[in-house]
């Protein structure tokens, strides 16, 4: 049945809704159609998107667990956008993104009251009126609005179905009933115990029962979001699931900081032309692409076949190479290299950036002395890849530039039934990177104090690990991971107090990598929105007064709201991410989680400044 389409902005695709996903419609819920269901065959309705190292660490790891196969490329595209100026008269299939009902179980909106209980009849997709779906007639002939049911089943493989409510109630029966079923609930207190699914012939079920382990069934493998389920079926058992609930989706998603490769002209004008030549591996392969394509003639007249056939092949290597270091390895070192300017001032450039003198950030106060250099990046690329989902529990994060979490991470649901290319946004931003000297580094984590807090972290970590199917792959953060995003965390509020920017608008880049080319500490704050919002220039503004900025976001992490509950915070006391956790809470260093890169986990202000609790092991000391 065709409907109004609803529009969705397309890093909204990327990071909240994406393929698997269950959306709120005013009268019913759907999921988001996997990529086989993305129309994209209008001609300008999706560009592609170079970005080497992302395709090449993608590549790799869909590859290692069987979603790509081993003979097909990946690209990126961005999610289609759909132009009603543009669109070709009689198109039948405008683009967008198909989007399925789900659940297909529907509950009345208006309860029927008897004393203490209400209430509503349970009634399929099917038993809706056929004229708009939006209502059924019961059995008194009168009319009756409906509202999706809010619980669904599902795996920790992602797999999702409607919970079979006729078979669950009746457990244990011979026959299959086919009475009418009501969801009845007394109270107002929401406790799943006082919800009951109850059939008409006498048996129920609360929702506190259907969360018991086992007893929904196996999972069948069901992905609603593509044209067909699991071929080889699902051995996990089916788990009771809310669709609005903030497990029922975690995407998972790769972002590269975009870093300059052009070393001359010839590589510019290929990394221009990427798209059109991207195929080419041969002279006689570049000398068709000349003919069929002028305005590829008209770029490259003067150059050779065999010269251009070369700088595409060095620009594959360079991004293949990438694949060797983490993405966050590779910025740092461009962003650490002490060059008075990184990139190129073009309007096209995909990173320009200046390092700055100390007293240009007002850095010259002895509390600082942490912060190495600090680095004003007036223009960068991010590109932020969608390349599954999990459910229930969320993906493990990358810390410290390691790419094991992402490997790690592939028992996330998938996105096609044959992958082909993966949804990412292209956004451009400026922002901040302060460099750590790895010698203060090392001086403080040499404290006692810090021992001491790092063994009460650590604790708290193991006991969450050990409730983490993959809890025996993952490794404990560094210690310098935590003061740094708590200080990230810190120094992003304080900034927005000050440029104009929202804290919304802010995201963060941690980099806390110990390899075998030694100890690299880092912070990136920039800020990136589609087009050139990102690039006013009031984030790199603050930059004269930095030096002050820092001080004052210190300053507010020794006293919280909170305290002394948040500052005595004991990790160990826990076994959900709170466990993650020291010193840390929504008063005091808790962001919004689009500007986080962990999702507020591995926070501890002790960490980072003196608290009331402890001040022996903060990496920024007391105010002088």
């Amino acid at each position: 049945m065709s409907a109004k389409p609803v529009t969705l902005r397309a890093s909204q695709l990327i990071i909240g809704f994406g393929p698997g996903a269950m959306v709120d419609l005013p009268t019913r819920s759907v999921v988001i159609g996997g990529l086989d269901l993305w129309h994209m065959r209008e001609a300008g309705s999706w560009r592609p998107i170079q970005e080497p190292r992302a395709v090449a660490v993608l590549e790799a790891l869909l590859r290692g667990n069987g979603r790509l196969a081993d003979d097909q490329r990946l690209s990126l595209r961005t999610p289609p956008v759909h132009d009603d100026a543009r669109r070709t008269a009689g198109t039948s299939e405008p683009p967008g993104v198909e989007a399925r009902i789900f659940p297909a179980w529907f509950v009345a909106r208006d309860a029927e009251e008897a004393g203490e209980v209400r209430r509503r009849r349970l009634v399929r997709w099917r038993d809706l009126d056929p004229r708009g779906r939006a209502d059924f007639v019961d059995d008194d002939g009168h009319r009756v609005a409906v509202t999706p049911i809010r619980f669904v089943a599902g795996c920790r493989k992602g797999h999702l179905q409607d919970i079979d409510w006729g078979y669950t109630v009746h457990i244990g029966s011979e026959e299959r009933c086919v009475q009418s079923m009501w969801l009845e609930e007394r109270g107002t207190s929401g406790d799943p115990a006082s919800t009951r699914v109850v059939c008409g012939c006498g048996k129920s079920l609360s929702l506190k029962e259907a969360q018991a382990s086992g007893i929904l069934g196996a999972c069948r493998g069901r992905r609603p979001w593509l044209v067909s389920d699991e071929p080889d079926g699902c051995r996990e058992n089916l788990r009771f699931l809310s669709r609005t609930a903030t497990n029922a989706y975690f995407p998972q998603v790769l972002t590269v900081i975009s870093l300059p490769t052009a070393e001359d002209d010839l590589s510019a004008l290929v990394e221009e032309h990427l798209d059109a030549i991207d195929w080419v591996e041969t002279i006689d392969e570049m000398a068709v692409a000349r003919r069929a394509n002028p305005a590829l003639r008209a770029a490259f007249d003067g150059w050779s076949d065999a010269d251009v056939v070369a700088r595409i092949a060095h620009i594959r290597v360079t991004g293949r190479q990438a694949l060797a270091r983490a993405p966050k390895a590779a910025e740092f070192d461009l962003l650490a290299s002490g060059l008075d300017v990184i990139g190129s001032d073009a309007p096209d450039a995909k990173l320009h950036a200046r390092t700055l003198a100390r007293g240009d950030w007002d850095g010259d106060r002895a509390r600082l002395a942490p912060v190495e250099s600090v680095v004003a990046v007036h223009r960068l690329r991010e590109v932020a890849c969608l390349y599954g989902f999990t459910r229930f529990e969320a993906a493990p994060t990358a810390v410290d530039g390691d790419l094991e979490e992402l490997h790690i991470a592939v028992e996330g649901a998938a996105l096609a039934t044959e992958l082909e290319w993966l949804p990412a946004a292209e956004q451009l931003g400026e922002g901040v990177f302060l460099r750590f000297s790895a010698a203060a580094i090392r001086e403080w984590l040499a404290r006692p104090a810090v021992h001491a807090r790092g063994d009460l972290l650590l604790r708290g970590w193991e006991r969450w690990a050990a409730n983490q199917p993959f809890g025996d792959k993952l490794h404990f953060p560094r210690l310098a991971y935590y003061a740094l995003h708590g200080f990230s965390h810190a120094l992003m509020n304080e900034i927005a107090l000050d440029c104009g920017y929202p804290a919304t608008a802010l995201k963060e880049r941690l980099y806390a990598i110990v390899d075998d080319d030694g100890e690299r500490f880092g912070l990136l704050l920039y800020t990136a929105s589609t087009g050139a919002q990102g690039t006013l220039g009031g984030l790199i503004a603050v930059l004269p007064r930095l030096g002050a900025i820092i001080e004052r976001a210190l300053d507010r992490l020794a006293l919280c709201s909170g305290d002394p509950i948040c500052a005595e915070h004991d990790p160990d006391t826990h076994a959900d991410e709170r466990a993650l956790s020291g010193a840390a809470c929504h008063a005091c260093l808790l962001v919004a989680e689009t500007s986080c890169e962990a999702r507020n986990l591995y926070l501890d202000r002790a960490l980072t400044a003196p608290t009331v609790l402890t001040g022996e092991a903060a990496l920024f000391g007391p105010a002088t």
